[in-house]
């Protein structure tokens, strides 16, 4: 049903709606006890999050913003370890997600373009396999949980190394099995339910190893794996509700 309403009500319907969605569960939920760094709100517990037993997650998603662990990390790297909030960079973010997407375009206005392949809140629709830039067009990009879904990710990566200015930045996070050297990827899990139990979740293609560095490696980049988390007061860890062991992948042109 969600899905369905994603493609047939207008931006400013979906929008609205997910307003209100949000300031409902801020009130079911409010409290002290965990806190999202994005709004700064506390509340008595996050929401769970997953389909699937195998990959639900409990106390993740945070009612008022909809963030998870790794929304909440990126907004903390933000913050204290760039310049972000004060520059005037041009930013290119793919697949924008709801509990950024407001609060980026207030502060950045036109130097903020959002993309994806057929989200209603995009600005722009294209296939990242072929992205309708020139050459440099911009200093900051974000694309979270996307080439875990593309056919030729290798293509993608080059793509999006073609599009960052030199001296640019990128933050292209993926789900990552840490317990796995290499990326699986098998054209034998080619259904729903086999690339949910390998891959997990029905829509993957591939599930990423400690070999994803070397991949964005392979495409040009310049990375840096930042273990922000491991810096981070435990108790605000647990008080942010983040993965203690989320690795941020951050390349550079």
């Amino acid at each position: 049903m969600y899905h369905y309403l994603l493609r047939v009500l207008p931006r400013p319907v979906l929008i609205e709606l997910s307003v209100r969605l949000r300031s409902i569960l801020e009130l079911l939920y409010q409290g002290n006890r965990f806190t999202d760094p994005i709004n700064g709100k506390s509340y008595r517990s996050f929401l769970p999050y997953g389909q699937v037993a195998q990959t639900k997650r409990h106390n993740v998603l945070a009612p008022g913003t909809l963030s998870l662990e790794r929304h909440r990390l990126m907004w903390l790297y933000l913050q204290q370890e760039t310049d972000f909030f004060t520059s005037n960079a041009k930013v290119l973010h793919i697949a924008p997600e709801q509990c950024f997407y407001k609060r980026f375009r207030k502060l950045k206005q036109e130097q903020y373009i959002t993309a994806d392949y057929n989200s209603p809140i995009a600005d722009i629709h294209f296939d990242l396999h072929h992205a309708p830039f020139e050459d440099n067009s911009f200093e900051v990009i974000f694309c979270n949980h996307v080439l875990e879904h593309v056919e030729d990710d290798k293509q993608c990566m080059k793509e999006l190394y073609r599009i960052l200015k030199p001296g640019g930045w990128a933050i292209l996070q993926v789900p990552v099995d840490y317990h796995s050297a290499f990326t699986l990827e098998d054209e034998r899990y080619n259904t729903d339910e086999l690339r949910e139990i390998h891959y997990w979740q029905k829509d993957h293609v591939r599930l990423y190893g400690r070999d994803y560095p070397d991949k964005l490696r392979a495409a040009g980049f310049s990375v840096e794996e930042n273990d922000l988390v491991s810096r981070l007061d435990p108790v605000l860890v647990e008080q942010y509700r983040l993965d203690r062991k989320e690795i941020l992948y951050i390349v550079r042109k």
